[in-house]
C-alpha cells in the first residue's frame, strides 16, 4: 500500500515537475519572440497624416522586389489593389543640370526606402507633344509606390526650357526642386565629350571643342553654343525665381558627389524631410570604376552606367582660362542666391 501511494505520488510530481518546465519554456520562446518583433523604435519620418495604411520604412525596404515586378508591368489590378500601390506625381523633381550629375543624384536618392524613382527621363514639361497629353499621362509614367513615400524623376532638360518653371509651378507650386551642379567649365566639356562620342558611335565629323566654345570672329566666349549657356547656372535660375521661392531649391554639389556622396545625400534627405536612412554602408568605393558604386543590401549592388565618367579631350589651357574667366562673375551671382558657395576656379 505504501509503496503504491509513494509511486503515485512520484508520478504527480513527475507530472507537475514536466508542466512547469513546459511553461518555463514557453514563456522564454514567448518573451523571446515578442522581443523580435517589436520594433526597436517608432519610425519618425512619415508622410501624410497617421492611419492605419501607414508603412514603416524597414519593412519598404523588403518590397523593393515586388515595386521592380510591378515596374515591369508584372502586376495585376487585384494584386496592385491588395498591395496599396499607387502611381503619384512627383514630390521631387530633379530640373538639372545636364551633365551634372543627375542620374548619379537619382539613383543614389533611390537607396532611401521612402524614394521611389522613375526610371526614364520622362520629358513632360520640356516637350510640347508630351505635355499636350495632360497630367494624367504624366502620373501614368510614374512608378508604383506605397501612399507615403515619395516619388521622383529627372529631366535635366526642365532647367534651360523656358516654358518648364510656368509649367511645372501649375501642376503643384509647393513641389521641391533639385539642381546639381559642377564646375561650370567642367561641365561645359563634359557636355561636349558625351555629343562627340555619339557623333564618332556613327562615324560623324565633329569640330574641336575650342571652336565651338570660342567665336572665331570675335575671339570671345560664344554664347550661342548651348554647352556654354547651360553653364550660366544664374540666368537660368533666375527664370525658375519668377515663380518659386529660393526654398524650394536645393543645390547638389555634383563635383563633391563623385568624391565624397555620403554628405551631400544627407543634405538632400533633410530637404526632402526623409528621416536620415543612406549610411557609408549603402556606398562603396570601386577601384576600377572610379567611381562609387550603390549597396542596397547583402545581395543586391549596383554601379551606374560604364558611359558614365568619359575620359575628357584635352583642351587648350588659354580656352579652359578664357572660359573660367567669363563664367566667374555669373558664378559669384550664383553663390549669392543660393546662399552656397564652390570653389570654382
Amino acid at each position: 500500500m505504501l509503496f503504491k501511494q509513494q509511486a503515485l505520488l512520484r508520478q504527480k510530481l513527475f507530472v507537475l515537475g514536466s508542466l512547469a518546465i513546459g511553461s518555463l519554456l514557453y514563456l522564454v520562446a514567448r518573451v523571446g519572440s515578442l522581443d523580435r518583433l517589436q520594433p526597436l523604435c517608432p519610425i519618425d519620418g512619415r508622410f501624410g497624416p497617421r492611419g492605419q495604411d501607414e508603412i514603416p520604412l524597414r519593412a519598404l525596404q523588403f518590397k523593393r522586389g515586388l515595386l521592380h515586378e510591378f515596374r515591369k508591368g508584372n502586376a495585376t489590378k487585384e494584386q496592385i489593389r491588395l498591395h496599396n500601390l499607387v502611381q503619384q506625381i512627383p514630390k521631387a523633381i530633379i530640373i538639372g543640370v545636364r551633365k551634372g550629375g543627375t542620374r548619379a543624384l537619382l539613383e543614389m536618392l533611390n537607396l532611401h526606402p521612402a524614394v521611389v524613382k522613375a526610371s526614364q527621363e520622362i520629358h513632360f514639361f520640356d516637350n510640347d507633344e508630351n505635355y499636350a497629353k495632360g497630367i494624367e499621362w504624366y502620373r501614368k509614367k510614374m512608378p508604383f509606390s506605397y501612399p507615403h513615400q515619395i516619388t521622383i524623376e529627372k529631366s535635366p532638360a526642365y532647367f534651360i526650357t523656358e516654358e518648364v518653371p510656368e509649367r511645372i509651378y501649375k501642376m503643384n507650386s509647393s513641389i521641391k526642386l533639385l539642381i546639381i551642379v559642377r564646375e561650370p567649365t567642367t561641365r561645359a566639356i563634359s557636355d561636349y565629350t558625351q555629343v562627340l562620342e555619339g557623333k564618332e558611335r556613327k562615324n560623324k565629323t565633329y569640330y574641336k571643342f575650342e571652336k565651338l566654345a570660342i567665336d572665331p570672329n570675335t575671339c570671345e566666349v560664344n554664347t550661342k553654343y548651348k554647352a556654354v549657356r547651360t553653364s550660366i547656372y544664374t540666368k537660368h535660375l533666375e527664370r525658375w525665381l519668377k515663380y518659386f521661392p529660393i526654398e524650394q531649391f536645393h543645390i547638389v554639389d555634383g563635383d563633391r558627389l563623385i568624391t565624397e556622396p555620403l554628405p551631400e545625400l544627407q543634405l538632400v534627405e533633410k530637404f526632402l524631410n526623409l528621416p536620415p536612412r543612406i549610411s557609408q554602408y549603402n556606398l562603396y568605393f570601386n577601384a576600377t570604376r572610379g567611381f562609387y558604386c550603390l549597396r542596397f543590401n547583402i545581395v543586391f549592388n549596383k554601379c551606374l552606367a560604364g558611359s558614365k565618367g568619359r575620359i575628357h579631350p584635352e583642351v587648350d589651357t588659354s580656352v579652359i582660362t578664357k572660359l573660367r574667366k567669363f563664367f566667374h562673375p555669373f558664378n559669384q551671382k550664383f553663390y549669392q542666391i543660393t546662399g552656397r558657395t564652390f570653389n570654382w576656379p
